[in-house]
Formats: structure tokens, sequence, C-alpha cells
């Protein structure tokens, strides 16, 4: 029997965006075969390492993530332009999946990110995957913008966080968006999160150093995070807005709503959950998609 072939798009909203881990697995376990990608901030990492072929050890480390590897890997910076570099966890992640080019994946992939500077959305097609991905998830204030030709490119989230439009050109059976900025659920939050092993990413003593050396910064900050946990929400607001009217004037076949309070915008380490969570709303909703046709 011929496999079904859908055009993937996965889009923006921080953490929640591990949910793509699950879609993504239930997908391949029932009968379909993900042809192309167009994906947004953390859609574009998930999808992205998809189409390398390496979805399986990202969701390892990604199981293994506590809070304190994660403190870890932000590089915090506290700047004006950024309070994460970025650095330090795109090149865990590099290491992770390995270099490649977007267009030698064996899967059609589009990033989508935003040139600030022209106010336009930015379509990678082509050139080092990871320089489209750390492009992609630029959010601004969290992390610093890449630099492009003298302009500022960001976060994609800002102009699409559901990024249909470039799936319009595929031939292929179904088109599935999931939408992490979805109205919240009552009861939907995760609560805590679930380890495969208490330290599984090898935090050293080195490491804990840095923890350490960055207490007292913090702890002087406290009021300036404060104002980035209002801009996270006021972010995904905006974001739940747009999405809205993407989806409205571009239906896709199916939609796979992720609540907007299922989880913090950084909560990194309740990845368990968090997949468990996208594999069980894809089960949920496509099979009457595709029984419809």
């Amino acid at each position: 029997m011929r496999k079904r072939t859908i055009s993937l798009v996965l889009g923006s909203g921080g953490a929640r965006g591990l949910a793509h881990i699950g879609v993504i697995r239930w997908l391949e376990e029932h009968g379909c075969e993900i042809k192309s990608i167009s994906g947004c901030s953390m859609g574009a990492l998930v999808g992205g390492i998809h189409a390398t072929g390496k979805l399986d050890e990202y969701e390892r480390w990604a199981r293994r993530i506590t809070k304190r590897d994660m403190l870890a890997l932000m590089d915090l910076s506290f700047g004006m332009d950024g309070l994460i570099k970025g650095d330090r966890l795109i090149d865990t992640l590099r290491d992770v999946v390995g270099e490649e080019r977007i267009e030698n994946l064996p899967i059609s992939f589009t990033a989508v990110a935003a040139n600030i500077s022209r106010r336009k959305e930015v379509w990678i097609r082509k050139g080092p995957l990871f320089d489209a991905i750390k492009a992609s998830i630029a959010l601004p204030l969290v992390f610093k913008p890449v630099v492009v030709n003298g302009e500022d490119i960001i976060d994609g989230g800002i102009l699409n966080p559901v990024p249909i439009a470039p799936t319009f050109g595929d031939l292929n059976d179904f088109t599935i968006a999931v939408n992490l900025c979805a109205p919240p659920v009552k009861g939907a939050e995760i609560k805590a999160g679930k380890h495969d092993g208490d330290n599984g990413s090898g935090v050293s003593h080195a490491v804990t150093e840095f923890i350490g050396s960055m207490t007292d910064k913090i702890a002087q900050k406290r009021k300036d995070i404060r104002a980035y946990d209002i801009l996270y929400k006021s972010f995904d607001a905006m974001q739940g807005s747009i999405a809205r009217q993407k989806i409205a004037a571009y239906p896709p076949d199916a939609v796979l709503d992720i609540p907007i309070n299922l989880c913090g915008l950084m909560d990194f380490d309740k990845a368990a959950p968090i997949i468990e969570h996208g594999y069980k709303l894809a089960g949920e909703r496509l099979p009457k998609v595709f029984s419809a046709r």
C-alpha cells in the first residue's frame, strides 16, 4: 500500500515545539511519508533535525535535559540585544546532528525567519542548516539577532508563526500544520518534567562552577528577567493572533492545536510529557482526517 505523502508545517512556540517530535513519530508509525517541512523557530529546529535523519539522537538528548543543563547552555549575557548569545546551545546541537546543507537534505526543507530591517519573511532553502536554524530561533531580546549583509534576521514567528505558504507548491496528499499558539485549555499545564537519567547530558564540574558564577548576576537581574517574562507572554499573544489569521487565510488539511498554556516558553526540561502530548494529539485528530478522503 502506498504511503500517504505529507507536507508538514511546524510552528513557533519555544519548548512547546518539542510536541513536533511526537507528531512526527505518530506519522512515521502510521503509514505516512513526510516529503516536505516548513518550519519556524522551534519548528525549524525539530524539522531540520528530522530532515537530517537524526531525530532519534536529538530526542534522546532532549529527554535528558534538566534545568541546570539549560542554564549552562544558554550563555546568559544580559545585554541590550539579547539575554542569550545562543552560541553554546547551537554548538551543542551541531555536535548532535553534524554539519548539513539544506539543499542536500533528503526532505524538502524551508526555515522561516524574519528580516526586521526590511519587515518581511525570509524563506531559507539553501545553505548551512544550522545557520538557518539559528536565524529562525533568534527571538528578540532572548537570542541575539543573526546579521546577514548588515541586516538583522530574527525569529520568523514575529511575522508568521505557522508558515503554511512555503508548502503551496507541494504535490503531497495532505498538508498538516502544528500550531503551538492555540488558545489555553483548562488543565493542560504540564507540572513537571520526567528525565531519562538524572543528569544524562553530563554536566561537568566546570559547568557547575559556571552556574555558580552566574548566581549573583542572576539575582541582580531579577527585575530584568521579570520584564523578559512579560515579553514572552506578549510575544505568545501576538503569535496566537497571527497564527489564527494565517490558518484562516490558508487552511491546511489538518491543524493540530497545542494550547499556549501547555508549558512555558523555556520549559525544555519537560521534554518527555511534551513529546507525548504531540503524539497523543496526532493520534486523536489525524485518523479522522485521513479516513475522510
